[in-house]
């Protein structure tokens, strides 16, 4: 039994149709508690943006419950093109009117440091449930890089970075800005669930080696530090045969 599920999809707009039909049945779930989501940004997260949108007249009954954080930041300012608050705001917290209190931005124009420290903070202040020293989000949202990173941890991580205990870390990555504020694999691997929404050309070598068992990608290490990870893709559509594992 693999301890991921793979469901395929034919092309990226299908695939963010049926991540936000799946947000849609996971918030029914929720029962009078907090319900902490960690966003990502990318080309794939605007068409979940826009499909969750679509469907807003019935999850922003849940939107008093919702907690929303961020699986990584760049380190510019919010209004920054580069910032990845800056799509979800646009997209969803201004049109559905979402209260301040309940959007936790990293603050990516602070010093990296304490921007980390912050949004640490912030994080295990509103967490009600802790995993092996940390705070459990209910739900992680990832994409996945050419090189088959996910939030902004690099295979080129020292182990400094990669082993850390802590919750937010400052990185330095391969591609501009690089300067990044990310969750740490510890704090990603305590989340409640994960979804790795992995789409977009010429990322199919990276896929096929972070499910590999003995993968060294970051999303590989990702899916052996949890016992299930759901990854929707549409990597390789038309070009191989589709199938699911779980």
């Amino acid at each position: 039994m693999e301890n991921y599920e793979l469901i395929c999809f034919d092309n990226a707009l299908a695939l963010a149709e049926a991540a936000a039909q799946a947000w849609v049945a996971k918030l029914k779930g929720i029962r009078n508690r907090p319900f902490l989501v960690a966003l990502s940004g990318g080309r794939i997260a605007k068409l979940f943006f826009a499909a969750l949108m679509d469907r807003a007249s019935v999850w922003q009954t849940f939107l008093p419950a919702i907690h929303f954080f961020w699986a990584d930041e760049r380190c510019v300012p919010p209004g920054d093109p580069e910032s990845n608050f800056g799509m979800p705001n646009l997209l969803l917290f201004q049109p559905c009117a979402v209260a301040p209190e309940r959007i936790h931005r990293i603050r990516g124009e602070s010093r990296p440091e304490e921007a980390a420290r912050e949004a640490t903070t912030e994080l295990r202040n509103t967490a009600s449930t802790f995993s092996g020293g940390q705070p459990v989000l209910d739900l992680v949202l990832l994409g996945m890089g050419e090189d088959g990173h996910v939030a902004s941890l690099f295979p080129t991580l020292p182990p400094t970075i990669t082993d850390s205990k802590e919750t937010y870390l400052v990185v330095t990555g391969p591609k501009p800005p690089p300067q990044r504020i990310t969750l740490s694999y510890a704090a990603i691997a305590a989340a409640g669930e994960v979804w790795v929404l992995a789409s977009g050309p010429g990322k199919e070598q990276a896929l096929q080696k972070s499910l590999m068992l003995n993968g060294q990608t970051p999303l590989a290490r990702v899916l052996r530090m949890r016992l299930h990870t759901r990854v929707f893709s549409d990597i390789g559509a038309g070009q191989e045969p589709r199938r699911t594992a779980g």
